[in-house]
């Protein structure tokens, strides 16, 4: 990885949802913009605010899918970050960087 490129694998919520109210919402449904989750796989050497296997916010309209090892990636810039979940914080934090 490059500069401040950021390499993440997208979490799995493809297929049908569920309302709060238990209401099942299909795949084919259409959707405002929503913006998407993803777990970090790999890093840039100039990316400062996140470590590999946070999990970061992105709009997925604005991505660049990229397949390695028959596996498909999404690579982004630092700055396409909209927010950062991360494990590693100690407690009394939240976790989430906005």
């Amino acid at each position: 990885m490059l500069h401040d490129r950021v390499l993440v694998s997208l979490d799995g919520e493809e297929g049908e949802r569920r309302s709060s109210a238990g209401i099942v919402i299909p795949a084919t449904a259409a959707m405002g913009r929503r913006l998407a989750w993803a777990r970090v796989v790999a890093l840039g050497a100039n990316v400062r605010t996140v470590e590999v296997g946070d999990r970061v916010l992105f709009d997925p309209d604005e991505k660049a899918e990229v397949e390695v090892r028959s596996e498909t990636y999404v690579l982004l810039r630092e700055r396409d970050l909209h927010a950062v979940a991360a494990e590693r914080l100690s407690d009394g934090q939240t976790g989430l960087y906005l």
